[in-house]
C-alpha cells in the first residue's frame, strides 16, 4: 500500500509533462475561478458545456491511461450516478393538479326588469347547463390540441417518475459536482505546489495596501502543501505496522479494536508533532526570521505566447458564459 500513489485525486502529476504544465500558474488559477464561478446561475445547458470543455482539456493534455482512469474514471463514475438518483427521485414540488376546464354546474340569470320592479326574480337556467355530458364529451375535451408542445412529466412509466423540474435538478447537481472536484483536481494534477503559492502571492499583492500579511499567508500554504506528504508518510508507516503484527480483530472485541485504534492515533499525532519540530528547526537554523525579511522566491514568472492565447481563450470563455446563459 503506497498511499503517495494510490490516492485518485489531488496529486501533482511530474511525467510526462504537457503543454498544460507549462502554462503559467496564474493564468490556469484564473481559469479554474471561471470554471467555479460561470456555472453560478446558468442554464443547464451551460453547466453540460463546462463538463465537455473540462473533458477536452483532459483528452488534449494526452494524459496516460492510468492517471485518467484515476483522476476522471472515479469522479465521472460518482457523477452519473448522482444525475440518475436526483433524477428518478421526486422533484419536491407539491403541487396538486387542477382540472383544464371548469365544473359545468347550474347557473341563473336574472331578469332585469323584474328585479328593479322589486318583484321576485324569474330564474332562467342557463342553456350551457342543460347539456348533457357523458363519458365521450369528456374524452373529445380531452383529447383537444395543446397550444404547445412542453410535458411537465417527462416518464412515467410504474416507479419511474421523470419531471422537468427532476431532469433540470439531476443535471444541475451532477455537473457542478463534476465541475468542483475535478476542475480543482486538474488544477492541482498540473501546477506544481511552489508554482501554486508563488502564483497566489503576485495575484494577492494589491492586498498589501490593506496589510494584509500576504507573505505569512503564502508560507502557510507553502507549509501545509509540503506537509500533506508527511501525512500519509506516517499513515502509511502506522499502518504497515499494525499489519505486519497480524492482530487478531475478532479475539480483541470492539473495546480492544478501539484501543488499538486509539493508540495508533496517538502515536500518528505524536510523529506529525515531531515532525512539524523539525522543519521548525531547520527553518531557524537556516537563518529564518520572518517572511518579510527572508523571502524564497519558488518560481519565477515568464509570460510566453502560449500564455497570451489561452488568456484570450478565457475572455472568449466569459462572453460565451454570457450569452449563452
Amino acid at each position: 500500500m503506497d498511499l503517495l500513489r494510490s490516492l485518485p485525486i489531488g496529486l501533482y502529476l511530474e511525467q510526462p509533462v504537457t503543454w498544460l504544465h507549462r502554462i503559467d500558474a496564474r493564468i490556469k488559477f484564473l481559469w479554474l475561478l471561471g470554471f467555479l464561478l460561470t456555472p453560478i446561475a446558468a442554464s443547464p445547458t451551460w453547466r453540460v458545456a463546462v463538463v465537455v470543455v473540462l473533458l477536452l482539456l483532459t483528452f488534449s493534455t494526452r494524459l496516460p491511461l492510468r492517471v485518467w482512469r484515476r483522476q476522471v474514471g472515479f469522479l465521472l463514475a460518482f457523477s452519473l450516478l448522482l444525475f440518475v438518483v436526483t433524477m428518478l427521485l421526486p422533484d419536491g414540488v407539491d403541487a396538486d393538479a387542477q382540472p383544464r376546464l371548469p365544473q359545468a354546474d347550474l347557473t341563473l340569470n336574472v331578469i332585469p326588469n323584474e328585479a328593479d320592479a322589486g318583484e321576485s326574480p324569474t330564474p332562467i337556467p342557463n342553456a350551457a347547463a342543460e347539456l348533457p355530458l357523458d363519458d365521450s364529451t369528456d374524452g373529445e375535451l380531452a383529447n383537444l390540441p395543446q397550444p404547445a408542445g412542453y410535458d411537465y412529466v417527462i416518464v412515467d412509466r410504474g416507479i419511474v417518475h421523470i419531471t422537468q423540474r427532476s431532469l433540470e435538478l439531476a443535471i444541475r447537481i451532477s455537473t457542478l459536482t463534476f465541475t468542483l472536484l475535478y476542475s480543482s483536481n486538474l488544477y492541482l494534477l498540473t501546477t506544481a505546489p511552489e508554482e501554486i503559492t508563488a502564483g497566489l502571492e503576485n495575484l494577492m499583492q494589491p492586498l498589501r495596501v490593506l496589510r494584509v500579511p500576504v507573505t505569512e499567508i503564502v508560507l502557510t500554504l507553502t507549509l501545509a502543501l509540503r506537509f500533506i506528504p508527511l501525512v500519509l508518510e506516517e499513515v502509511q508507516n502506522l499502518a504497515r505496522s499494525v499489519r505486519t503484527r497480524a492482530i487478531n480483530w475478532k479475539k480483541l472485541g470492539f473495546r480492544g479494536a478501539v484501543q488499538v485504534w486509539l493508540t495508533v492515533a496517538e502515536r500518528l499525532l505524536e510523529n506529525l508533532l515531531l515532525r512539524a519540530e523539525q522543519i521548525a528547526g531547520a527553518m531557524q537554523v537556516r537563518g529564518f526570521t520572518s517572511p518579510d525579511t527572508h523571502q524564497v522566491r519558488w518560481h519565477q514568472f515568464r509570460l510566453t505566447l502560449a500564455d497570451g492565447l489561452v488568456l484570450l481563450g478565457l475572455v472568449l470563455f466569459w462572453v460565451a458564459r454570457f450569452a449563452i446563459a
